[in-house]
């Protein structure tokens, strides 16, 4: 295709879609050729953003491919991370939950054995993938990928960068092995502050076979973000409420000895400061712990409790507090206030906990996913089906960063 005519949108598939909040990431740059998720309320909130023409609702593992149309360039799934948190069960891949990476797998497969494999797989989950059962999980997940003729890196991206609110996520990219990534994409070791200590040690204890497909992504520094939490707050929020004195001073008799020496430091300065406050069950009961940094705790469903965050409002000595309203949540997840959220406050947090943040999506997008999409239609070969079994072994990884 020459320079003067215009290049064709990629398309994309997302699973465990939700609300769509990685196809907000992606943006107009994209097509959205299939969307999937399993549960009903998401469903609604995905139609009510994106209308229901490429959605299906349905366990991923019953899909087959005459289902999904054409040939994708990139494959998105935030797969559940439930048991594979470090607030959860411990489960991992084979818990109840997060075990549906298996049912995208096989889908996969079975797309690749029409010839019809997307160009890219992009995962999302928690940081507890990395050392779930021992690394195991982390390892099972690559030799996934690997089975499916891919070579793949993977980057710990804080939201905290993009939006006033502390979020660490893994993304994995998986690229075709028959597409040599551009030179300058990848690096010889990991790429600051693109990888954390917990990734490198993973990547050290992969198998020889897993490591020799390994790619450290390049990435330009992430952007200063220009928001803070209180520039997400509504001065009186329909659905959050300020509690009433006694439930105020009875969650500020529960804060942490720190989060009280901040408190103190804060009403002492007399100037308007708003902290997130959250509960967190410590072995000598529930405490709640503020952080006045300008940012939010990480947003999680109303069961994994954090979600239910908290506004500490001081001034003049002051202090009040009440829940982060749902269009707050949805403003910290990096949503536009055009998003139509469902009218329940907990289903909202539900969808929210869940999501992934847009702008880490856009950001992934425009420096990584959409390069490698036109490195792959300048180089790719088709594919052939293929089924590989890994074999088991260990490397030696370099801790160095690289700047």
């Amino acid at each position: 295709m020459s320079d003067s005519q215009p290049q064709r949108r990629p398309g994309f598939y997302e699973f465990f879609c939700g609300g769509g909040m990685a196809r907000a990431g992606l943006g107009d740059a994209w097509r959205c050729l299939f969307a999937n998720d399993c549960d009903p309320r998401k469903a609604r909130a995905y139609a009510d953003n994106w209308g229901a023409a490429e959605f299906r609702l349905a366990d991923v593992a019953t899909l087959r491919p005459v289902e999904l149309p054409g040939r994708a360039d990139l494959a998105w799934a935030s797969f559940p991370c439930q048991d594979l948190s470090l607030a959860g069960a411990g489960a991992g891949l084979s818990g109840a939950r997060s075990s549906a990476f298996w049912g995208f797998h096989a889908l996969l497969r079975a797309l690749g054995a029409e010839g019809r494999a997307p160009r890219l797989v992009a995962l999302e989950n928690v940081l507890g993938l990395l050392t779930s059962k021992g690394g195991a999980d982390f390892a099972a997940l690559c030799r996934a990928l690997a089975d499916l003729g891919c070579r793949f890196g993977a980057l710990t991206i804080d939201a905290a960068h993009f939006v006033p609110q502390s979020r660490p996520r893994l993304f994995l990219v998986a690229l075709s092995e028959e597409v040599a990534p551009p030179e300058e994409l990848t690096a010889p070791g990991p790429v600051a502050p693109y990888a954390a200590p917990a990734l490198r040690r993973a990547v050290d204890a992969l198998p020889a076979a897993l490591a020799a497909r390994w790619l450290w992504w390049r990435l330009p520094p992430p952007p200063r973000v220009n928001r803070t939490l209180l520039d997400c707050l509504d001065p009186a929020p329909d659905d959050a409420q300020w509690l009433n004195a006694s439930k105020t001073q009875a969650l500020l008799a529960a804060l942490s000895k720190a989060s009280r020496v901040e408190l103190e430091t804060a009403r002492a300065a007399g100037e308007r400061r708003v902290a997130a406050l959250f509960r967190r069950t410590r072995a000598d009961g529930v405490r709640a712990e503020a952080r006045f940094d300008g940012l939010a705790g990480c947003l999680r469903t109303p069961a994994g409790g954090s979600s239910r965050q908290f506004l500490l409002d001081i001034e003049g000595g002051t202090a009040r507090a009440r829940l982060i309203g749902a269009r707050e949540a949805a403003r910290l997840m990096g949503l536009p206030d055009s998003y139509r959220l469902p009218v329940r406050r907990n289903e909202a947090y539900h969808l929210l906990g869940d999501g992934v943040v847009a702008p880490v999506v856009r950001f992934l997008s425009e420096n990584l996913l959409l390069p490698l999409v036109q490195a792959e239609r300048s180089s790719a070969r088709p594919p052939e089906p293929r089924s590989r079994a890994i074999p088991s072994g260990r490397r030696r990884g370099a801790d160095a960063a690289v700047a």
